[in-house]
């Protein structure tokens, strides 16, 4: 490796612990004092509960994503959309791949429902570390609540204009980070070697046998050390594996570091239960305690920019794969696929957000109700990981994979008890994206079995006798369909009834591929002067139609497509047709100049 390859390298590295490590970077802010609310912070007590954290840590996040998750993926591409790819074409039965993508949906649905609560908790467990300032102890909890929704304002008013060149500055910042958490810890380590003992995982299962309800109860809060580990995979597609991995060895440790300096520190510390990870900066440094509270909030803010990064690149997924209606997408950079804005999404989270913060209106509270979509989405991605790896016959990884799944699982169900105190809200934003995906999917079933296509055969029969008949437009014309074998019927209405026939007419079909990325297109032959145009873009492209085109020295006048008006009795299919109304049809999604576009109207009941 050159010296340019070696600093390129680094450089990614760096840019990982930015991208991906923000939100389980800044855990330790917050997961020990939530532990210490259930557990009396005996030295015995404060043992286990590190070991709990250290082998959450190894199991969920080093093995059953740095190490088995990462090692499934398409183009390097990763997340629950790319491992239900990977799976489908292994699944024989309808069924069972209905209930997969089932699955899927409920992953997606979940990590929305995660992305809510993740700027609150953050940014608030930052803010109220002004509390530690002298002077500042008595600041009013509406005080810090107007602060903390400034922050989340600042974040969300600034996606529209894209986040590119402020992300370069994220690496930098979370090593930053990453080094005062560590360095912190160490030295309160240094006090207190003894506290490395709890590394054992024997602390922890001996936790479990003595008191199995208190440690079936606090798995929920242990969780919250592992929270954001699933962006190792969901991100892999962005920065590549080798350096989620590297930046994964410097996290981990900082965040061994970090945790275990806490529990050193509650040694000869036993009254800091407010939250040990301030109270430990406050201690060590108090001249530095301001910019570290600054840097803690920078940290948090990019912990929530990861988050919303991620779901509008799940949702941008979604819709390309026709499980979500589309909406309105800007590019926010000219390079980057992944730096996409949608506006409506933003501003939905954004009041989500402000909502969790007002209700809940302290971390801890908030910490109560987190983890439940995270613990979620864990065990979704280790049943769809046991499952490739059977199909694949890579028995060794399908057996640890089932270990993690079942882990997952246990925390999943610890995490119920957060229901009645708050954890229902996760569950509720959750439901939203997922029934809107549930409807919409099951409403173009309906909607497309409504409208009777022209057989292939019968129609290329009647335009041939058309075509040579009848007077032709100048010029090109383009008409959509979904499916190649199956002419919709508004096609021939306009060309049979209507007699609109050009000189030159394309069938152009759209289907998304399993790979994310790549653009691959095929014309073929139909019939004279009508030819079957396929492209198949990959789920995270950024599909740019009429340049495709334009390649292809093809220069369209007119574009025809099939403009659906649904009537029904339903309410669930009036909310169908208002969704597929308010949003934009494909022809906008994929940006072609509206002067061209004409709508054909099609009455469908549903």
């Amino acid at each position: 490796m050159t010296f340019q390859e070696r600093i390129k390298s680094e450089m990614m590295v760096i840019k990982s612990l930015g991208v991906v490590y923000g939100d389980i970077g800044t855990s330790p802010i917050y997961t020990f004092a939530v532990i210490l609310l259930l557990v009396q912070p005996t030295k015995e007590t404060i043992f286990q509960i590190l070991s709990m954290i250290i082998w959450t840590l190894t199991m969920l996040v080093t093995v059953q994503y740095a190490w088995l998750a990462t090692s499934l993926s398409k183009r390097g591409e990763g997340g629950t959309v790319v491992l239900v790819q990977l799976l489908l074409p292994y699944l024989k039965g309808a069924r069972l791949a209905g209930i997969v993508t089932a699955l899927g949906f409920v992953g997606i649905s979940l990590m929305i429902g995660d992305g809510v609560i993740t700027p609150a908790i953050s940014i608030l467990s930052a803010v109220e570390g002004i509390m530690l300032i002298p002077g500042y102890e008595e600041t009013p909890k509406l005080t810090l609540l107007i602060i903390a929704a400034g922050v989340a304002f600042a974040l969300f008013a600034v996606q529209k204009k894209g986040i590119e060149k402020v992300a370069s500055a994220f690496g930098p910042i979370m090593v930053l980070w990453f080094f005062a958490i560590g360095i912190v810890g160490g030295y309160f380590i240094l006090q207190n070697p003894e506290v490395l003992r709890a590394i054992s995982p024997f602390y922890a299962l001996e936790f479990i046998v003595e008191h199995p309800f208190i440690a079936f109860v606090i798995l929920a809060d242990v969780l919250l050390c592992a929270t954001g580990g699933e962006a190792l995979y969901a991100d892999m597609g962005h920065l590549g594996r080798l350096p989620i991995l590297k930046g994964w060895l410097f996290a981990s440790a900082a965040l061994i570091l970090c945790y275990y300096g806490q529990g050193a520190f509650l040694l000869s510390h036993p009254d800091a239960l407010k939250s040990p990870f301030f109270e430990m900066f406050h201690t060590l440094v108090p001249s530095l305690y301001v910019p570290l509270l600054l840097l803690a909030v920078m940290a948090t803010v990019i912990a929530s920019q990861a988050m919303i990064s991620g779901i509008f690149s799940v949702l941008y997924q979604a819709m390309t794969t026709r499980i979500f209606p589309h909406f309105n997408v800007n590019y926010t950079s000219s390079e980057l696929r992944s730096q996409i804005y949608v506006g409506s999404v933003n501003w939905f989270l954004f009041v989500c957000v402000i909502a969790m913060l007002f209700i809940f209106g302290e971390s801890g509270k908030l910490a109560a109700a987190y983890g439940l979509s995270v613990a979620g989405a864990m065990s979704i991605t280790g049943i769809l990981m046991s499952m490739i790896f059977m199909y694949k016959k890579s028995y060794f990884k399908m057996s640890i994979a089932i270990v993690t799944g079942l882990m997952s699982t246990i925390f999943f169900i610890s995490s119920w008890m957060k229901i009645p105190h708050g954890g229902y809200w996760s569950l509720i934003i959750a439901s939203v994206p997922l029934f809107i995906v549930i409807l919409y999917t099951q409403g173009q079933k309906r909607l497309y079995a409504s409208l009777v296509p022209v057989d292939k055969d019968v129609f290329l029969a009647e335009y041939s006798k058309q075509y040579r008949l009848g007077q032709h437009v100048d010029g090109t014309a383009l008409f959509f369909a979904r499916n190649a074998d199956a002419i919709p019927a508004y096609i021939a209405k306009t060309m049979f009834q209507n007699g609109i026939i050009y000189d030159y007419n394309i069938i152009v079909i759209i289907k998304t591929s399993y790979e994310p990325h790549g653009i691959n297109s095929q014309l073929t032959p139909l019939g004279e002067a009508l030819d079957l145009l396929i492209i198949r873009p990959g789920y995270m492209e950024k599909l740019n139609v009429e340049k495709l085109l334009r390649e292809r020295n093809i220069n369209e006048r007119t574009i025809f497509y099939g403009d659906e008006e649904i009537v029904s009795d339903n309410i669930f299919w009036k909310i169908y047709s208002l969704i597929k109304d308010l949003s934009p049809n494909f022809v906008s999604f994929y940006n072609f100049p509206h002067e061209k576009l004409i709508g054909v109207a099609r009455r469908a009941e549903i």
